[in-house]
């Protein structure tokens, strides 16, 4: 499989634009609130951390057969980042599998961007060299599966350090 790399996406609201380090600073306000690691662990970011995080990030996998594709969300009227999306895209034993993940800031939330912006990163990944999508989603994060099922995914029996295992399969 060759690398891909982050590509714009546009929805009917939404831009996914590719992560740069110069988004930290902004996306350390976006992501400041200590509840959006209610379900993940962690705390928040500094500007600083983030930056370094970032540059890591952009950096891209040290496995050549791994692609990160990390994005920041654009809620264009409003002229202002809300979130990030992001695919990790490997090898598996049935082709190419993409795991993505998504977060929306909390004065964002409850507006559909975190929805739109799953169903614009699954449909661009459908273009993609990439057979199956999947996200792990805590089993008490009731809006993380309401987007994972918006955009097309369902639930596994599998489950990846007590979060479960959702799956969409693309058809060629």
């Amino acid at each position: 499989m060759s690398t891909l790399a982050a590509q714009a996406i546009s929805t009917r609201r939404l831009d996914l634009l590719p992560l740069h380090v110069e988004h930290a600073e902004e996306m350390a306000a976006v992501l400041s609130d200590p509840a959006l690691h209610t379900f993940t662990g962690g705390t928040p970011d500094t500007p600083q951390a983030l930056r370094s995080r970032y540059q890591r990030m952009t950096a891209g996998s040290p496995d050549p057969a791994v692609s990160w594709l990390n994005w920041v969300i654009r809620l264009r009227d409003e002229s202002c980042l809300t979130g990030t999306a992001q695919a990790t895209v490997g090898p598996s034993g049935h082709g190419p599998l993409a795991e993505i993940a998504w977060v929306v800031g909390t004065p964002w939330q409850q507006r559909g961007i975190a929805t739109e912006a799953a169903r614009g990163l699954v449909a661009w990944l459908t273009r993609q060299p990439v057979h199956t999508v999947i996200a792990h989603i805590h089993p008490a994060h009731r809006a993380s599966t309401a987007v994972a099922t918006a955009a097309g995914l369902t639930p596994t029996d599998e489950r990846h350090e007590g979060e479960i295992r959702w799956q969409r399969s693309i058809r060629r």
